[in-house]
């Protein structure tokens, strides 16, 4: 019984020391707004503690290169080692914004950066009737006051989606009409390729009457003109009526695109 009551005030006295270790390595954070970042080191070391300068903004309250902000809090506990993030003041707002709406990506950009402001982020944003790669709208805006940090966020316009349509039949129309209809929406002709029928009759050769064959031993021999051997070749004209097509009908297809034809 004995053995068992000092096991017990053994292991008490153990959770009883290691609470008091544990919450002996912790310390309450020290309020650092308003000091200068040395005398924040100065005020966190003695804790045992770390400080990271993270962000900086404009302020018209606190004055510039002091701290404006921190986490955590002060007050908090936390153990030794912990770092403190704060953010730095630059002051009250000397730069002016610029206006940069209208102007290309990156002649705003440039623009930006020229006044010692940086890009804080760039959206783009499709505007029919706006050209591509300009400024829709930024922020904060021209000339803006009380401007918390020295970033400008931008809305770019995008490039349009080509417009899509449902490829309607040529076939069995004439050339000439389905090229105007291809440009009046906004296609373009492509390749026209003439199709040769293909019971086109062959060249016949000079004979006797049907039946009738020449001695072997005559020294005759069939003569074929050099224009029967080689017609020219056929042209398309605008009265070629259309046999097949690519793309086919019914197929997706964008403005612009090329059609190309078969004719005959």
């Amino acid at each position: 019984m004995l053995a068992l009551v000092l096991v017990i005030v053994a292991m008490v006295s153990a959770l009883t020391a290691m609470r008091f270790a544990i919450h002996g390595q912790e310390v309450a954070v020290p309020p650092l707004v308003g000091v200068t970042p040395q005398e924040a080191e100065r005020a966190v070391a003695g804790l045992g503690l770390q400080i990271s300068i993270e962000r900086q903004y404009y302020s018209p309250q606190i004055p510039e290169g002091r701290i404006m902000s921190q986490l955590p809090l002060p007050g908090t506990k936390v153990r030794r080692g912990w770092q403190v993030r704060v953010a730095q003041s630059l002051g009250p707002t000397r730069v002016s914004i610029p206006d940069v709406t209208g102007q290309s990506e990156h002649a705003a950009e440039l623009n930006i950066r020229r006044r010692g402001l940086d890009v804080a982020s760039m959206a783009e944003v499709q505007a029919p009737g706006i050209p591509a790669d300009q400024v829709l709208a930024q922020s904060p805006s021209a000339n803006a006051t009380q401007v918390a940090a020295p970033k400008i966020s931008l809305l770019v316009t995008a490039a349009l989606d080509p417009q899509a349509f449902v490829m309607p039949s040529f076939v069995g129309q004439p050339l000439g009409s389905a090229s105007r209809s291809l440009q009046d929406a906004g296609f373009n002709l492509g390749n026209v390729n003439v199709v040769v029928p293909a019971n086109v009759a062959d060249v016949a050769s000079p004979s006797s009457a049907p039946g009738a064959s020449a001695p072997v031993s005559s020294p005759v021999s069939p003569v074929v003109s050099s224009a029967a051997q080689a017609p020219p070749p056929a042209q398309a004209s605008p009265a070629s009526i259309i046999v097949s097509q690519a793309p086919a009908a019914g197929q997706k297809v964008f403005a612009g695109a090329a059609v190309n034809f078969d004719v005959r």
